[in-house]
């Protein structure tokens, strides 16, 4: 634990951020402590998780209990730690985002019951109108909602001028409740599962994948397809060029996902050994979708530098399929100099563990 903390405390001293620690789970109570905190623009909120299996998840002043929807009225969009599950060991595990505006942030605990029995948070409440007291009488007024579906859509096809991909309808997320046992601790969790994912037991000690990218100078992430379990780390090893490591979705594959990570553009310079780190730790089964932004010259998307976790192989929306997807869109996205953005070897929204210490070592030397 302590290098993640003194990793977080060099990388606040560096950027003049404050840095605000909130305990998740506290002597085994449903709370956040503390319960709201004032932030400006640039802070970084971490979650610190300590008992049982809790997450910090955003959601609204009007649905505290629900996951917070995006503009179009349908898609689940916000902050969301993932469910992170911590043994009687006292080994505790971290979540982070970066706060990028003044306007109130509302979260909650989306384990079964939990936001109901008044688990939640805020970042800037007003102190009128919708308060902070009124955010958590609204919760303990709620029935809590675990999970966000959407109705069935029929299959979408895009058409180029070279081939026609039909894409299927969404899989529709099954929620599962699952009795979990790590070393001496036995608890139930509830998650989202998609058919035909790996089991969602998390490794007693996380393992981190490495990933290559632009290895030998190549437009691609090496390897471009792994399994990882909840709570594993996938670190990648930005060796040359200038690329980045992009969320998106199998629908928009060279599309930025939105509220997904993203580590910026990570530029090397030729003959340098020292790689640029960029992690971010599982948060359960559902596949991940991953793309390089670059477009200069050309989009490194379009000639295929994709990369999945957890893609279902058994299922139409395999990895291959992810990939011809990719090389058959515009690769539109975005293009950089190779000026290098603060702060882009910390992945922020979702990171811990050493890694995170030999980035932040490691950039203080770049």
């Amino acid at each position: 634990m302590f290098p993640l903390l003194f990793a977080t405390s060099l990388f606040a001293a560096a950027n003049a951020v404050m840095v605000h620690n909130i305990t998740v789970g506290g002597n085994g109570a449903l709370a956040f402590e503390p319960t709201s905190i004032t932030a400006s623009l640039g802070d970084v909120v971490q979650f610190v998780f300590v008992a049982k299996n809790h997450t910090a998840t955003q959601s609204s002043f009007d649905s505290p209990c629900s996951r917070l929807i995006g503009a179009d009225g349908v898609s689940v969009t916000g902050f969301d730690s993932g469910f992170q599950p911590v043994g009687t060991t006292g080994q505790q595990t971290v979540s982070s985002f970066t706060v990028t505006t003044t306007s109130p942030l509302w979260f909650y605990c989306r384990q079964t019951g939990h936001c109901a029995q008044g688990m939640v948070f805020a970042v800037n409440p007003p102190t009128s109108g919708n308060t902070f007291d009124k955010f958590l009488a609204n919760a303990l007024g709620s029935a809590n909602t675990t999970a966000t579906t959407t109705a069935s859509t029929p299959p979408s096809t895009s058409t180029s001028s070279m081939i026609t991909i039909t894409t299927p309808a969404p899989t529709e997320v099954v929620t599962v409740t699952q009795t979990i046992t790590l070393g001496a601790s036995t608890w139930t969790t509830t998650y989202g599962s998609y058919p035909g994912s790996p089991d969602a037991t998390p490794n007693v000690t996380p393992v981190t994948h490495i990933v290559k990218v632009g290895e030998n100078g190549g437009l691609t992430f090496s390897p471009s397809n792994i399994t990882a379990q909840p709570r594993d780390i996938v670190m990648f090893e930005f060796l040359a060029k200038n690329h980045t490591a992009t969320q998106s979705s199998f629908a928009n594959p060279c599309q930025p996902l939105a509220n997904g990570f993203n580590s910026g553009f990570q530029p090397v310079a030729s003959g340098n050994l020292v790689p640029n780190l960029f992690n971010f730790t599982v948060a359960d089964t559902a596949p991940v979708w991953v793309y390089c932004q670059q477009t200069n010259p050309t989009s490194h998307c379009a000639a295929g530098m994709v990369f999945s976790v957890n893609a279902v192989e058994s299922s139409a929306n395999n990895f291959d399929a992810f990939r011809a997807k990719a090389m058959n869109s515009t690769g539109t996205g975005s293009t950089s100099t190779t000026t290098k953005s603060g702060g882009s070897t910390l992945a922020l929204p979702m990171w811990s563990g050493w890694g995170v210490a030999i980035a932040v070592a490691l950039s203080m030397f770049a």
